[in-house]
């Protein structure tokens, strides 16, 4: 049954091919944590994707062991573990006071604390095959959560209309990963491989679909930031238009800025007092603000 062994060569070619499409998987990130790199800021990027991650490469790890003969397992999830590490220090290392705290808590509880009660209640209350089945299903809950994280910002995609912090590539390669873990699953008559990556492939295939459908989308983000850009200008290119018929060139008739309307409040008595003295004249008729 075991991955490996040269008696299922379709289980071992999906295995392999599994390793390599989960390894572009893990490797797809990089360009975020680059420009996290670059910019010095995490931005709007969440860490627990890569917590749960690390997580599940773990339990995958301890199973692999525990049910022994599953070396292509056991080769693309301590690849994993080593890859998410990295990307939780690079984000520890960028992110803001509080998401380097909420990211310390949710490692210590979920990577040490998690793992460490469910390595010892399988390995001291479980024996035999309960022990392969018991931590088979835990497996399975946590794979899904590794497919379901990423769904964490599917919510600001369609509030933002912003595929920005949704890649493509990388729900592309779960998607493609999905496909082949599941047929190694079904080969190896593995149900606790196969059964998550029914459900990675659909949420591989939503991803997919919202990318596609927001990505020549406006982004609500960039109109609100440019709608609060256009009331940043200079209070000296506000100006007051006066819309005169005729007027000669008298005090009356100048185009002044908003910041000397302060200090011109006595015009229009000024405007009155001279129409009266030349009632021949025709002034301002209205003031319009630009």
């Amino acid at each position: 049954m075991g991955g490996l062994s040269m008696e299922h060569p379709w289980a071992f070619a999906f295995g392999l091919l599994g390793n390599v499409i989960s390894f572009s998987s893990l490797l797809a990130p990089i360009p975020t944590f680059y420009r996290i790199f670059k910019s010095k800021s995490t931005e709007g990027f969440q860490s627990v994707p890569y917590v749960v991650a690390l997580f599940s490469a773990m339990l995958w790890i301890f199973y692999a062991l525990v049910k022994t003969g599953e070396g292509l397992l056991i080769s693309i999830n301590a690849a994993g573990c080593v890859i998410e590490t990295v990307y939780i220090v690079m984000y520890l290392v960028y992110a803001p006071r509080k998401a380097k705290i909420f990211t310390a808590k949710i490692v210590v509880l979920l990577n040490i604390a998690g793992f460490g009660l469910i390595f010892l209640l399988t390995l001291f209350a479980f024996h035999g095959e309960t022990r392969v089945v018991s931590l088979g299903w835990i497996c399975v809950g946590f794979s899904v959560c590794v497919f379901v994280a990423p769904l964490s910002i599917i919510g600001r995609v369609i509030k933002t209309k912003s595929v920005e912090y949704m890649p493509f590539t990388l729900s592309l390669t779960l998607t493609l990963s999905a496909i082949v873990w599941f047929l190694y699953g079904l080969l190896i008559k593995d149900k606790y491989v196969a059964l998550p990556n029914v459900l990675g492939f659909t949420f591989g295939v939503i991803q997919m679909v919202l990318y596609v459908f927001y990505m020549n989308k406006t982004p609500v983000a960039s109109e609100v930031k440019e709608g609060k850009e256009a009331w940043k200008v200079p209070a000296e290119d506000h100006v007051v238009v006066i819309d005169v018929g005729k007027a000669d060139k008298s005090s009356c008739a100048e185009v002044r800025p908003v910041t000397e309307m302060a200090g011109a409040v006595d015009v229009p008595r000024r405007c009155a007092a001279e129409a009266a003295a030349a009632p021949g004249m025709d002034f301002a008729r209205s003031v319009d603000v630009v």
